[in-house]
């Protein structure tokens, strides 16, 4: 079970999610009470490990100023939260290395969502970053030969019976385990992975050389 845990705003935050397990850090850039400065997203990657994946979160932004941003900070990923068009996610994905693309639940979208091309689909709250939960019966509609990953009002107490009923690749936490908007809190987060990791489905049965699953993260990354 992938987890990423979002939000990060400082380095002993992004130092101590890392230690709790998770795989990968996501910092915020649209205007929000998590927002941090690229050259601060900079500072922080510089102290994780290789293998952890670092994300950039942004909501109609122009892609120029995504990619700009992405290459200042030095991140892995862009979350794409906001209006962008596919034409702005293939745009985006020729000069970046992985995407997300993000929809909210329910979306009549999420039926278009390969025009994408994106690395995976987050599906969240109408309201993302509120913490709020949404019906996740509404997830049904996120492509299911693609990597889906579920937020929105995840906790350390609801993220098992989450990943039961929609079966999701990955998990994005970010107000469920904080003490106050934009820090962290250790014990939560540490709760979060172990409940998300324990209620990870089977693996799914080999066909042939091939798996059923979508594809892993890491070895499908481009250089």
């Amino acid at each position: 079970m992938f987890v990423k845990v979002c939000g990060i705003t400082n380095e002993e935050d992004a130092l101590l999610a890392v230690a709790m397990g998770a795989d990968a850090v996501g910092f915020v850039f649209a205007p929000s009470p998590r927002q941090v400065a690229p050259q601060k997203v900079a500072d922080i990657v510089k102290r994780l490990p290789a293998e952890i994946v670092t994300v950039g979160v942004f909501r109609d932004e122009s892609r120029e100023r995504v990619v700009d941003i992405a290459h200042t900070a030095r991140l892995r990923a862009v979350q794409l939260h906001g209006h962008e068009t596919s034409a702005d996610s293939h745009w985006i994905r020729q000069r970046v290395r992985l995407i997300i693309k993000a929809f909210a639940a329910g979306d009549p979208q999420l039926d278009e969502a390969d025009e994408y091309a994106a690395d995976a689909f987050l599906v969240d709250s109408a309201t993302p970053g509120s913490g709020e939960v949404f019906d996740w019966s509404l997830a049904e509609g996120a492509p299911s030969n693609r990597r889906i990953i579920l937020a929105g009002g995840l906790t350390p107490e609801n993220v098992a019976d989450a990943i039961r009923v929609v079966r999701p690749w990955g998990v994005d936490v970010s107000t469920g385990v904080e003490v106050s908007p934009g820090r962290k809190d250790a014990r939560k987060i540490r709760a979060f992975v172990e409940a998300a990791r324990a209620a990870e489905p089977p693996a799914p049965v080999a066909q042939g050389d091939r798996e059923t699953r979508p594809f892993d993260w890491m070895l499908d990354e481009r250089p």
